[in-house]
């Protein structure tokens, strides 16, 4: 019996990408808000378990092993937000003018995640 290969899934795309005329900035509407938004809830959920693990003395190991799991969950969740703004914002940016302003803000994004 062959295996069948799973295509990558496709990623979502920021759908509005504007300057609004106040001082919130821009503002995007994600593809994907209730997944993220769930995401976020569990890693809140994790923070507050690392929380309870401090205030109960727990072992200093346990207590790292949860950060680094906290840790790990953000990093996926900056992953979707990023591929979801590349493959929108910025791409539409590329498209409309050349895109050199959003492509310099999405490396020094990338730049400050790689600290």
């Amino acid at each position: 019996m062959a295996t069948q290969r799973r295509k990558p899934a496709a990623v979502d795309t920021c759908t509005e990408c504007v300057v609004e005329a106040d001082d919130t900035g821009k503002r995007v509407r994600q593809p994907q808000k209730k997944a993220l938004v769930n995401r976020l809830r569990r890693i809140e959920g994790q923070i507050g378990g690392v929380l309870n693990m401090v205030e109960n003395d727990r072992y200093c190991v346990d207590i790292l092993m949860q950060i680094s799991a906290v840790k790990s969950a953000l990093d996926g969740v900056a992953i979707q937000v990023l591929s979801t703004h590349a493959s929108g914002c910025v791409r539409k940016a590329v498209r409309e003018d050349g895109g050199e302003e959003a492509i310099e803000e999405l490396l020094g994004v990338v730049r400050r995640m790689l600290r």
